[in-house]
């Protein structure tokens, strides 16, 4: 987050301020004519650089990209890096920890890491075969998949 403190510092010094207005009455982020940015701005903004994204093809979203995305995204990499529920629900503004659950609930690394943990007795100390190498396996699995 220093980085982005920095940035937005840095914004502030070069950004135009309405010097008759305190600093705290200034919105952060503002749209042409001096207002503040709109819901329907910020999804153009993003739109537009989406656009400019696809034209690389190593893009490959297969989803819209909403500003929703980006406030899930941040909510999922707080709940991986192990900030408590309740934190993510203050930041996120929701009244009840139930609705920050489904974060929660979304996670699927985050599952197949606390199991393992939760089991690492059971998991195998060497490595597990290739069952693909396995010709009667496989000729096994191919005659039950066959119609």
């Amino acid at each position: 987050m220093d980085k982005t403190k920095k940035l937005i510092e840095n914004y502030l010094i070069n950004q135009n301020v309405n010097n008759a207005i305190s600093k705290g009455e200034n919105y952060l982020f503002v749209n042409q004519k001096n207002q503040k940015l709109s819901r329907w701005g910020i999804s153009y903004i993003i739109n537009k650089y989406v656009e400019l994204a696809k034209q690389n093809p190593q893009f490959t979203v297969p989803f819209p990209v909403t500003p929703h995305v980006f406030r899930h995204s941040k909510s999922m990499h707080l709940l991986q890096s192990g900030i408590n529920l309740i934190y993510i629900r203050d930041f996120l503004g929701h009244c009840d920890c139930s609705t920050t659950e489904i974060y929660a609930r979304g996670d699927t690394e985050m599952k197949r890491k606390a199991i393992e943990e939760a089991y690492s007795d059971i998991l195998p100390s060497k490595d597990l075969p290739i069952w693909g190498d396995d010709t009667n396996l496989m000729k096994f699995l191919n005659s039950i998949c066959k119609k």
